[in-house]
């Protein structure tokens, strides 16, 4: 059997690419967030939100997608910076991806700019798009076994949003065994249980946001 011993894995030219607009963006002190999640756990609603709240801040959204156009329709109307990106069937954005986004958004004036990634548990959390932070969400109807199904979800994020808190007394969520379960994976990990809704908890989820783009500019 004839064996091959590769000398680099087969992401490293993603990685450098993400490197690269990394830091093109931290020179600009422009704080890009990766946003993953399932699809239908609130992204899209949790940014209407937080550009609502935060008034005094740049925000730009780079909608990814594999169809239609509706966030990125539905972003604008808020008065924030918006483009849809459309991923042919991709399930995640890549480095190359992301910066051929940012550029075609447009990165002057802007302090903060999410990247709304293809909703999946999967494929996002395995690609380095050149993000500052890495926020995942997951919805109180998802359930509260995902991270036994999804780890490398849970390992990779900075910061975890528990969205639809609103909804909890209709759904069977252990709050604590799955905090512990996210422990175990990623104990640094910061969790914000949320209501985009309500604003049930939205203050201190802005508030590490607010706090993440002053330690990128520092």
């Amino acid at each position: 059997m004839k064996i091959i011993k590769l000398g680099e894995k087969i992401t490293a030219a993603n990685d450098r690419e993400a490197e690269a607009l990394r830091q093109r963006l931290k020179e600009k002190g422009i704080l890009l967030i990766n946003l993953m999640s399932a699809a239908g756990s609130g992204k899209t609603t949790l940014l209407s939100r937080i550009i609502k709240d935060m008034k005094e801040t740049r925000i730009g959204v780079m909608e990814a997608d594999i169809a239609s156009d509706v966030d990125a329709v539905r972003i604008e109307a808020l008065g924030a910076r918006a483009i849809q990106v459309h991923t042919n069937g991709m399930c995640h954005m890549d480095a190359g991806m992301t910066a051929e986004a940012v550029d075609a958004l447009g990165d002057d004036e802007l302090d903060l700019i999410f990247l709304e990634n293809v909703g999946n548990l999967i494929c996002p959390a395995e690609y380095d798009t050149g993000a500052g932070k890495k926020l995942m969400i997951l919805s109180v109807p998802e359930g509260d076994d995902k991270p036994l199904k999804y780890p490398l979800m849970f390992m990779e994020s900075d910061a975890l949003v528990i969205s639809k808190m609103d909804a909890r007394e209709f759904f069977p969520f252990d709050m604590e065994a799955f905090t512990d379960r996210v422990r175990i994976l990623n104990p640094d990990i910061k969790i914000f249980p949320v209501s985009a809704k309500t604003g049930e908890g939205m203050e201190a989820l802005e508030g590490w946001l607010s706090e993440a783009l002053e330690e990128w500019r520092s």
